[in-house]
This record gives structure tokens, sequence and C-alpha cells, in this order.
């Protein structure tokens, strides 16, 4: 049944996925300049790359509540604590997080935002869930190769790019400085799962 949007749990739901989406971005942040520290250029570039597109999920949930522009919404909620000096356990966290969101918390969002009639609002919930699905796949892909010690090995011929100049080493192993630009292997990443490749040929 139609509630008025003011009294509405929607309004409360949108504030607490604002809450969750900006501690998410500021979360990423902080293991981006983890990964930093510990020369894994590609680890903190996917946690920075995650982190812009959380903010832009902030956005989209706080506009929803622009009509209570002024107001004050009091809401509760729990936020995970996710610090470590571990970058597999930080994808792990950030892995099991993102697929909460999409397994849980936004389906029952979406769900509850759709009974309410706010329909515009649920399909927003239902479409930045799969969102949160895919980045908890990468995290969870990264962690794998972290854990197996494949991040900048394969077990066959594989194409890897220099994420610094674009550089294309085909190999097992990357090198340990790439030899265009000299910036450390930290920066190579499988073609595969770089960013904006044409996918015309196909790597391991």
């Amino acid at each position: 049944m139609a509630v008025e949007f003011k009294n509405s749990e929607t309004k409360d739901n949108l504030m607490r996925a604002f809450a969750g989406e900006s501690q998410a971005r500021n979360r990423y942040t902080f293991a981006a300049q983890k990964a930093q520290e510990q020369n894994q250029q590609v680890i903190s570039m996917a946690f920075l790359f995650t982190a812009e597109q959380e903010k832009e999920h902030a956005e989209i949930f706080y506009h929803h509540l622009k009509e209570l522009s002024g107001e004050t919404i009091h809401v509760d909620g729990g936020y995970p604590v996710d610090i470590s000096e571990d970058l597999g356990q930080l994808l792990r966290m950030a892995q099991h997080n993102e697929y909460e969101e999409h397994d849980d918390v936004y389906k029952k969002f979406g769900e509850k935002a759709m009974e309410e009639g706010f329909t515009k609002v649920a399909n927003s919930f239902r479409m930045i869930a799969e969102i949160e699905k895919v980045h908890g796949d990468r995290f969870g892909r990264f962690a794998e190769y972290l854990e197996q010690n494949k991040l900048y090995v394969s077990d066959v011929k594989a194409g890897w790019m220099c994420l610094n100049c674009g550089y294309i080493f085909e190999g097992e192993k990357v090198p340990e400085k790439c030899p265009v630009c000299d910036h450390d292997k930290g920066y190579f990443i499988r073609v595969s799962l770089a960013p904006f490749t044409d996918g015309q040929k196909a790597w391991a």
C-alpha cells in the first residue's frame, strides 16, 4: 500500500544505504592506501575504481531523498570495521560486504520500496544490488590470485598490461619492472582484467 514518503521505511532505508555506500567508499580508499604501501598498485587501483562507483551509488540514494531537503533522518545501522595489514583479507572482507548488499540488504530495501509504492527507488535498489555482485566477484578474483600467488604468474602464457604506460607483455610471469616505463611489476594486470581492452585476443 502506498505511503507518504516522509513517513516511509523507504526513506530510512535510503539514508542507511547512503551511509553504507559512503563508508564503503572510505574503506576502499583506506585499503587502496594500504595496497600502495605494499607496492600492489593493481590492487590499489581496483579498490579506488570501486570506491568511485560506491560514491555514485551514494549520490543516487541521496538524491532520492531530495524532497526531504533540510530535514534530519535518524537511523540505526551496523557497519563493518575492515582493518588489516593483509591485502587478501581486505579483499575478502570487501567481497563479503558486497555480496551481503546484493544477497540480503538491497533486496529487502527494494521489496519494501515497492510495497510502499516507490517504484523508482525500488529499481535503484535492484539495479545497484546487481552492481554490488560484480564488485564482490572482482574482489574475490583478486583475493584468489593473491592467495594462490598468481597475481603476476599464470599457468599458461598470458598477456599482461602495465597500467602506467600501457605496455603489453606476453609470458607466464610478469617482469620485475616494465621495460618501457620502468615501473614496478605491481602495475601489471592480466589483459583480461584490464580496463578498456578491445577483447580481440583471448588471454589466460
